[in-house]
């Protein structure tokens, strides 16, 4: 299992970004509402949605299954390191965990649980329609990342449900707006993740280089960059978080713009992996500069 999470679910790589999904998203809520954070609500949040993250990667391990044994045989399941009954039990595990976790914050975040999992369970499933999302590739996206928003909504309700704090008469705009960001930053690391160089395409591998070619995919992720920051942008307004956060993600974004572009004109190996990185970094501003940081300067400023 110890190898397994080195090669599909690295524990702190990805740890560290979803610790900055989860505290944002409360420490964000909390800002609106003009209060602090529960830490226990930071805490849940976070242990949460580290599990929600690695049952996606289990039920996309249950999903690809068939192509991954026929085309990369490489995969930790296919070559028998471990095998899909273990990962069951695991996630389920996890599954416990959650459940005990959100009770004891609030019994009443249980129903936003199970949204995030009725929403997983028909994601594994390809919707029912699995031919037909396939050959739609975009909306086979935003089909799957929609449950980046039900996330983020049970998220920021372990910070506005238990102390039953709507905030200002805005909150509902701005938090939505968040929920939409969501939305885009995940499309955003899906987008530059399958960007690939020419010499690195694959039989059996859909990428979005493979099917709109290298030019309209860095394309694409530009634009989605670029719409991260008009959300963002407008988050940073209605939240007060000061001119400096909102500099810090213009840089952000400036940098994963500049590499999407600098890879649709030359996609190579290295563009390639720039891109990956720099959208990583963006998402990561995105949900600093929005939620952690603004409210931490606002507390020191008490």
């Amino acid at each position: 299992m110890w190898e397994y999470q080195a090669e599909r679910f690295p524990v702190f790589k990805h740890g560290a970004l979803i610790a900055a999904f989860g505290a944002s998203a409360v420490c964000l809520s909390a800002l609106l509402r003009g209060g602090s954070p529960n830490p226990l609500a930071v805490l849940v949040a976070v242990l949460i949605l580290f599990g929600v993250f690695f049952q996606l990667r289990v039920a996309d391990e249950h999903k690809d299954n068939e192509d991954d044994t026929k085309f990369r045989p490489e995969r930790p399941v296919p070559r028998g390191l471990v095998k899909l009954a273990e990962l069951r039990g695991v996630a389920l595990g996890i599954g416990v965990a959650q459940v005990a976790l959100t009770a004891w914050l609030d019994w009443r975040l249980l129903g936003l649980l199970l949204l995030v999992w009725g929403w997983l369970a028909l994601m594994t499933k390809e919707f029912f329609v699995p031919a037909w999302l396939k050959k739609r590739p975009l909306v086979y996206m935003i089909s799957h990342m929609a449950i980046m928003p039900l996330i983020d909504l049970y998220a920021t309700a372990c910070d506005w449900l238990p102390t039953g704090d709507g905030g200002h008469a805005g909150f509902g705009l701005t938090l939505s707006a968040f929920l939409l960001l969501s939305l885009v930053n995940g499309s955003a690391i899906e987008i530059a993740r399958k960007c690939w160089a020419p010499e690195s395409e694959r039989e059996g591998v859909e990428t979005y280089s493979k099917l709109w070619g290298p030019v309209r995919a860095g394309v694409a992720a530009m634009g989605i960059v670029l719409a991260g920051f008009a959300l963002s942008a407008f988050i940073n307004a209605r939240s007060g978080s000061g001119p400096w956060m909102l500099v810090g993600l213009a840089l952000a974004t400036a940098w994963a713009a500049w590499t999407a572009i600098d890879y649709a004109g030359t996609p190579t190996i290295e563009r390639a992996k720039m891109l990956e990185t720099s959208s990583g970094v963006f998402v990561l501003a995105n949900y600093l500069l929005l939620g952690v940081a603004p409210l931490l300067a606002s507390l020191m400023l008490q």
